[in-house]
């Protein structure tokens, strides 16, 4: 089982990169907000999870083990695959995530493709425990946090835009961390 990756982007592909390790171009899926992140040339460093089937052999990778150790927990749960824990880590940091199962909020798990009310509340079932190990350390209330995501998607941004540009801001009140934010996405344009 093959369970880091160093090496070289050699190309990006839809939803995956190729990444050159050793003379092997290995084909890894990761998360879509993942992929803007990496250009062919660029050195990366994946932890990996090998997912074995019959006809095939698939490699998810992940910047840290905490995102690795996540998704499988997300896989470990009855009707989520590897493309549906993999659509739900990148919805939002593992903490954040973390903080939504505990707290029980199915509204958030279900803006993924593919997981509806009932099944992000077995989410929740299974893992509300589990998932303490993750939401601990010093992070924006969860609360706050989908205030802020949802203030920036009604400007027209997108949730991993709004992610991305609130991650880059430093902790303050909500409305503050929006307009860091909105200066932030400006630059991008």
């Amino acid at each position: 089982m093959i369970a880091y990756l160093s090496g070289t982007i050699h190309a990006t592909l839809d939803r995956s990169v190729v990444l050159l390790a050793g003379g092997v171009g290995y084909r890894v899926n990761v998360p879509e907000g993942m992929l803007g992140t990496f250009a062919p040339g660029d050195a990366a460093e994946l932890w990996i999870y090998t997912a074995m089937r019959e006809s095939a052999i698939d490699l998810f990778g992940f910047r840290t083990a905490d995102e690795l150790r996540f998704f499988e927990l997300l896989i470990g749960v009855s009707g989520i695959g590897p493309r549906s824990a993999l659509g739900i880590i990148d919805l939002a940091p593992v903490a954040t995530l973390a903080s939504a199962i505990r707290s029980g909020d199915s509204a958030y798990l279900t803006k993924v493709s593919g997981i509806g009310a009932k099944t992000a509340q077995k989410i929740i079932l299974e893992l509300r425990e589990k998932a303490a190990a993750f939401s601990e350390g010093t992070h924006p209330a969860l609360a706050e946090e989908k205030d802020a995501i949802d203030a920036l998607q009604s400007l027209g941004y997108s949730i991993r835009e709004a992610q991305e540009a609130l991650a880059a801001v430093s902790d303050g009140k909500t409305e503050e961390r929006i307009r860091e934010a909105l200066k932030r996405l400006g630059k991008n344009r």
